[in-house]
């Protein structure tokens, strides 16, 4: 399999933090250390790391909360640097990750849409002919003079996803948004989700929620004190996860 044939690499990845409230290391710390020895304080989130991700796949990432399963996605998206290993990403990726950030409080809902549609690289023609689609998918039709930091926290959901799900990207990236909402905009989430795979994008989707899992993925990786334990279908993905952690 060549590289024109992947949407996603990833090769022996590693990535470290600190258990302070620094967090992640400043650009100063990168330059200023570059081993990759673990220190006092330090640990990995992820390490060792190695899959391939093939255009149109759907895989959806299992495991606890604290494996590194949205550390991973936030690698595969680009807003974390990693310490060992590399990532390599065919095209441009549509991020549903911390989904509601990149908005401006004091900007109205017609502000942060063409804003935060533009950062995405949208062309500003392009977001003028969405934007009645968009605003509609939101709900949010009474509300676009509104200033977004007004909004519930339901519409900032609803305006976020209907923003980055109209993007034209090959690959979303999907992190636990379906969690969030009332039943009806699930239910709205599922079906665009729907369509934006039968147009044959790709799937890299974290979430808990097995029924998800099993209704939008094919294939599973499943992660575990942040090493990747299993790459298989995804019902036997869950089926392992189901055994590691409720007895079986």
């Amino acid at each position: 399999m060549t590289a024109g044939d992947l949407a996603i690499e990833v090769r022996d990845l590693g990535v470290r933090f600190r258990r302070n409230r620094r967090g992640r290391r400043s650009i100063k710390d990168l330059f200023a250390d570059s081993s990759r020895r673990s220190r006092p304080g330090e640990f990995w989130p992820l390490r060792d790391v190695t899959f391939d991700v093939r255009p149109g796949e759907s895989i959806g990432v299992v495991g606890r909360n604290g494996q590194g399963k949205s550390t991973l996605l936030k690698l595969v998206a680009g807003v974390l640097l990693s310490d060992e290993g590399s990532v390599t990403v065919h095209g441009g990726v549509a991020p549903l990750i911390e989904i509601t950030g990149g908005f401006v409080g004091d900007l109205t809902v017609r502000e942060n849409v063409r804003l935060t549609s533009g950062l995405h690289g949208m062309p500003k023609a392009e977001v003028a002919r969405r934007f009645d689609g968009i605003i509609a998918f939101a709900e949010l039709e009474d509300f676009v003079d509104t200033p977004y930091k007004h909004l519930s926290n339901g519409m900032k959901v609803r305006l976020a996803f209907s923003v980055v799900s109209q993007l034209e990207e090959p690959i979303l990236l999907v992190d636990e948004v379906l969690a969030v909402g009332d039943k009806a905009f699930r239910e709205k989430c599922y079906t665009r989700i729907d369509e934006l795979l039968a147009e044959g994008r790709t799937l890299f989707f974290v979430s808990h929620s097995e029924r998800d899992l099993r209704r939008f993925c094919t294939r599973g990786l499943y992660l575990d004190k942040g090493r990747l334990q299993m790459d298989a279908p995804i019902g036997e993905v869950l089926d392992r996860y189901n055994a590691d952690y409720n007895g079986g």
